[in-house]
């Protein structure tokens, strides 16, 4: 028979000890350690990509020590919600002091439930509610240490634990089937894309050698050429922010690197006068042209959009205009989503220790050119194509939000006591709550 359950609300500092121990600085320089950081911590609490270090190399952050049964939470960029069990770790597991390291009172606080208990909704609000900073809100331990947190009895906490562990492994194995089935499209629209644009469509037309290591053979009727003979390669700058007399937002259309983001251009960045046009040397670009990302680390460098409205660039950013009939821009575009990881390979290093993509290069790089009215039937073929898979992305992305808006919904439920378990088993009934419904089943 299922009962009521009566929790005790007591603040985290009454129930666990935070940050208890830490590497001194007498360490020994050679002291092997594992590191976790901030970003080794994925959002389902798993550990990755552990690094491993000497005391001397290590980050000056790698300070805090973590034992089995702790749980650690982010302090710095808190939004990201990089919280973690600590099982059967190393010895010499280090973290980040941008972690706290929360360790339950084993007489008051199962550390099972305690992993659970940092996830509760409410508990999350306070710990963001109470961080401080835009860029990178952070919380201090003693503030967090302040925070009230649902604690049942030790027994209950169990069930609980055991019952979420159960279910949350249901949803999360859910959740990296339907993630195997984005990567997989991912793949597929990158083999339709890349097909096309170096195979074209038909699979019978006779092939010959590219000369081209990325192209590989390509049908005989095609040519293969840089794209300097066919469009014109240019970028642009950014005029001095705090000038009044270049930015004016009725002005010219001025785009930044962040545009290629998108497949097709179609709003600014800012607006620019028409004195900064002649003053800055801005390049006036007429839609169709596409739209190059060639500076920097970040996935930018060497991705491509269509630009559908006259405007203006930025330094990070080329335009590729094609001249007379010979190439479409559309085309153009998909053979440079081909090329992007060689444009990036190429320029790694290049201009800069950040890596950049020159406008020579660009020019300079050979691309494949089919008959025009071939790379309008390519161009459809693809589009075809992308179609059906983003409409599938879309419901599978879609399916994975739902299922971990579910998992959080079905921990705070558990957590706060909106499940009622029974003093003798571990089975359980849902309560009033549809919401921790999981593929429209009860969760017990």
């Amino acid at each position: 028979m299922s009962r009521d359950i009566s929790i005790e609300h007591r603040r985290l500092k009454y129930a666990a000890t935070i940050n208890d121990e830490s590497l001194p600085e007498t360490t020994g320089s050679d002291y092997e350690l594992k590191y976790v950081d901030i970003g080794n911590v994925d959002s389902y609490g798993t550990l990755h990509d552990v690094v491993t270090y000497q005391f001397e190399d290590a980050p000056s952050r790698a300070r805090r020590i973590a034992r089995h049964g702790d749980v650690i939470i982010s302090t710095v960029r808190t939004y990201l919600q990089a919280i973690a069990p600590i099982e059967k770790p190393p010895e010499n597991l280090i973290v980040s002091t941008g972690f706290a390291v929360v360790r339950p009172d084993s007489k008051l606080f199962d550390p099972g439930f305690c992993k659970f208990a940092l996830r509760e909704s409410s508990f999350l609000w306070e710990v963001e509610n109470r961080s401080t900073g835009v860029s990178y809100p952070a919380i201090n331990a003693s503030d967090l240490a302040d925070i009230r947190i649902h604690l049942p009895s030790l027994n209950l906490q169990c069930q609980i634990a055991d019952y979420l562990d159960r279910e949350t492994a249901r949803i999360d194995a859910l959740v990296a089937e339907k993630e195997r089935m984005l990567a997989l499209l991912k793949e597929k629209r990158a083999a339709l894309i890349s097909r096309a644009v170096t195979r074209g469509l038909n699979p019978d037309t006779p092939l010959k050698p590219s000369g081209v290591d990325w192209l590989g053979d390509i049908p005989a009727h095609w040519e293969v050429m840089p794209i300097k003979y066919v469009a014109t390669v240019g970028n642009g700058s950014t005029p001095a922010v705090d000038n009044v007399d270049y930015w004016d937002e009725d002005g010219f259309p001025w785009l930044n690197s962040s545009v290629v983001n998108a497949d097709y251009v179609k709003e600014p960045s800012r607006h620019v006068t028409a004195k900064a046009l002649t003053e800055c040397h801005l390049p006036t670009i007429n839609p169709p042209a596409v739209l190059v990302g060639i500076t920097g680390q970040g996935k930018t460098r060497g991705m491509a959009s269509i630009l559908t409205i006259e405007a203006t660039i930025n330094q990070h950013l080329a335009f590729v205009e094609p001249r007379g009939e010979r190439i479409t821009a559309e085309y153009l575009r998909y053979v440079l989503v081909r090329a992007y990881s060689f444009l990036r390979s190429d320029s790694d290093g290049s201009g800069s220790t950040k890596g950049a993509i020159t406008c020579e290069q660009l020019a300079n790089f050979r691309i494949t050119l089919p008959p025009e009215n071939e790379q309008v039937h390519i161009v459809r073929r693809i589009q075809e194509g992308k179609h059906v898979m983003d409409r599938l992305q879309q419901e599978l992305n879609s399916s994975v939000r739902l299922l971990k808006e579910r998992r959080a919904a079905l921990i705070t439920a558990a957590v706060i006591g909106q499940i009622n378990f029974s003093p003798d088993s571990k089975n359980c009934r849902r309560i009033e709550n549809k919401a921790i419904e999981v593929n429209g089943d009860s969760p017990c």
